[in-house]
């Protein structure tokens, strides 16, 4: 195909672009070199001019100071030429060569004292020497030494023709990226929309026409051939897209089918796997209650035939001391009766204690009251009560003999659980054999409290029934009284506590109880933050400090030492001391405190039902009781205030609170004496107040 007559061929295109670049960068070339080579010519003419000018000046100004034998003239005129930056010194000689005035700039060598010594001109400087002349008559000569800056000017016309040089690069970059996107790019892209087309199989792209010349031919040519491609594709696939549209129906007829039968099978399983999960919870449930109903029945056969016993005992006994042949009997048979019925009667009152405090701790109504209790204390009054029964058997008690740790327990339910451990160590142990106490410390902040026995071991088969109530694993044949209840217990109530309880046994060598709590700080006293009570008006006016009686209730003797050491600090308080509720409720009729404190949780009656004995008492009902308790929860501190706490104060307690606490009973306490008194004068016949001031 022959292109138009008007259209320039690519080859002419390319010959008229290399041929132009070429005379643009020779007549560039040429001019520069002209214009450079006449301006420096001009310029070194003009200079060195220049300063033969300004010596031959100097040379007229210095040669009266010259004639008259006067540098100071010449001096200053020579100092003219610091305006001049480019001039580096000059000096004026006489005729006999020496050097008569001198001027030098601050970064040039001065010049020497005698004409002689005067160097040609050196590197990048320019010297000029001009004669001073007077009617003909020699006076000296003017030696001026300027910077030459040929080089430089030289270099910086070489700097201006790099500029060029980069400048005709620049145009010629510029007429290779023309070249490159009338020729080069239009190639490019048909070669990407080839290689996408053969690899991802996408023919719709195009290629750019760059003009009217063999490339745009070419271009033309590439996109009609890939439209034909594009349309024969198209037809290519809108009938396989017809196949592959009837093989999917029949697919989907097939995949839904499936589904069915699969969403079918799937309900039967269901319906299968949920029938036979309620069997089995059907059959677990009724093991349960079948097991449930069996342990109820052998706990009420165990527990009847406990009760039965010692009921035995005492009806038989008491049935032959109402016969009628027993008034003939001897005393001491009768006594012997006796005793035989009071050891039934204490065995049966401690059988039905362990029975409702099993039943308290099962219904969750036994309270817990935590706190640092020292094991040193609670081992020690452990050991008091366990002397006499193991020495009536020659068994040998081994405690720690000093222990500072401390544990996060009740003290009341540990000393119990301690006294459960060892009356048995002592009970099954062999005679003349020991009990071992240890306190360890073990892992995660616990500490392990031990009780070693010598007695006959534990098999196997009889761990598994330790904790069982009424169990008594074979001992009950062994003629030692038990109820079977006590390790049921120990173990509920060492788990109130947050703690764990286990053994070791080897038959024919001994078991090993041990319990683990969490240990804890020891209380710490800050007596030194107790205020003093400000003074009442009657101590203000002189008189004697009135001394309130103060009486504190509580089961752990850290705890009342610790209010007794602080209460001591006041001059105002008479501290008694009691270890238990019963104990507090007889003192405080005896001895009518101003103020009582109060534990909850202690032996033998707790701080509630103490409480409550000291109200309905008209002569301690008006004592302010303050709780110092453990019991920390908000349940706790509001049912203690609604049954009539004055205050209620939760261990760890701030002392300055436990103060403030105190003060304020102590004035309820006597205001309510002084409205007593009151009451009692007006009750007196015939009494008549004074008047009024």
């Amino acid at each position: 195909m022959t292109a138009p007559s008007h259209r320039r061929s690519l080859g002419t295109k390319l010959r008229l672009a290399i041929l132009g670049s070429t005379l643009v960068a020779l007549a560039l070339a040429l001019a520069l070199g002209t214009s450079i080579v006449y301006d420096l010519a001009t310029w070194h003419r003009g200079w060195i001019a220049d300063v033969r000018a300004q010596s031959e000046l100097l040379g007229h100004a210095s040669a009266d100071d010259l004639a008259a034998g006067n540098p100071r003239g010449a001096n200053e005129a020579l100092a003219m030429l610091r305006l001049q930056p480019r001039m580096r010194s000059a000096a004026v000689y006489d005729a006999q060569g020496r050097l008569f005035a001198v001027w030098n700039a601050a970064d040039a060598m001065p010049p020497p004292a005698a004409i002689a010594n005067v160097d040609s001109d050196g590197a990048h400087e320019l010297l000029v020497r001009s004669p001073i002349l007077d009617q003909g008559r020699m006076l000296g000569t003017v030696v001026v030494r300027a910077r030459d800056e040929l080089e430089d000017r030289i270099a910086s016309y070489g700097a201006l023709a790099l500029a060029l040089i980069l400048l005709a690069a620049a145009g010629t970059w510029a007429v290779s990226g023309w070249l490159k996107a009338i020729v080069t790019q239009p190639l490019a892209a048909m070669t990407d929309i080839a290689h996408e087309a053969v690899r991802d199989g996408v023919l719709s792209r195009r290629a750019p026409k760059p003009g009217e010349d063999e490339v745009g031919e070419l271009v033309d040519a590439f996109n009609d051939l890939l439209a034909e491609i594009e349309r024969r594709k198209s037809e290519q696939e809108a009938a396989a897209a017809e196949k592959d549209r009837e093989v999917a129906e029949r697919r989907h007829v097939q995949a839904l089918l499936q589904r069915l039968n699969e969403e079918l099978e799937r309900r039967v399983h269901e319906r299968t796997a949920q029938l036979e999960e309620s069997n089995r919870d059907l059959i677990a449930a009724t093991r349960e209650a079948e097991n449930a109903n069996r342990a109820k029945s052998e706990f009420l056969s165990n527990m009847s035939h406990e009760l039965r016993t010692p009921l035995n005992a005492i009806i038989g006994f008491g049935q032959l001391l109402s016969h009628g042949d027993a008034a003939g009997a001897g005393p001491e048979r009768n006594r012997a009766f006796v005793q035989h019925i009071v050891d039934a009667g204490n065995h049966l009152l401690t059988l039905i204690n362990e029975i409702l405090n099993l039943a308290q701790i099962e219904s969750g109504k036994v309270s817990i009251s935590l706190e640092p209790v020292e094991l040193r204390e609670v081992l020690d009054e452990c050991h008091a009560l366990t002397r006499t029964a193991s020495a009536q058997r020659g068994i040998r008690l081994v405690f720690p003999s000093e222990t500072a740790m401390v544990v996060s327990a009740d003290r009341t339910r540990l000393k119990q659980v301690l006294l459960n451990l060892l009356s048995n160590a002592v009970k099954y142990n062999r005679e003349h054999g020991a009990v071992i106490v240890e306190c360890t410390v073990g892992d995660q902040g616990k500490v392990r409290i031990a009780v070693q026995d010598t007695g006959a071991g534990l098999t196997p088969e009889q761990l598994r029934g330790l904790f069982q109530p009424f169990n008594r694993l074979g001992r009950d044949k062994s003629g030692i009284e038990g109820s079977g209840i006590g390790l049921a217990l120990t173990k509920r109530l060492v788990e109130l506590m947050g703690g764990t309880i286990g053994v070791h046994s080897t038959p024919g060598t001994g078991s090993t109880f041990w319990i683990d709590l969490r240990s804890a700080e020891p209380l710490k006293v800050e007596l030194a933050r107790v205020p003093v009570r400000p003074p009442t008006p009657g101590e203000l006016a002189g008189g004697e400090p009135d001394v309130a009686t103060i009486l504190c209730v509580d089961d752990n003797r850290a705890n009342l030492a610790l209010l007794t050491e602080a209460l001591s600090l006041r001059a105002d308080c008479l501290v008694l001391t009691a270890s238990d509720g019963q104990a507090g409720v007889d003192m405080a009729r005896t001895h009518s405190p101003d103020v009582i404190l109060m534990d909850n949780n202690m032996p033998v009656m707790s701080g509630r039902e103490a409480m409550r004995i000291l109200r309905e008492d008209p002569a301690t009902a008006g004592i302010p009781i303050i709780a110092v308790s453990a019991a920390a929860m908000p349940g706790a501190v509001s049912d203690g205030l609604e049954q009539g706490y004055f205050r209620y104060l939760v261990k760890p307690y701030d002392l300055v609170d436990l103060t403030d606490a105190i003060d304020a009973a102590i004035d309820v306490s006597r205001g309510a004496e002084a409205r007593r008194r009151v009451a009692s004068r007006d009750a007196v016949p015939g009494f008549e107040p004074p008047p009024a001031a």
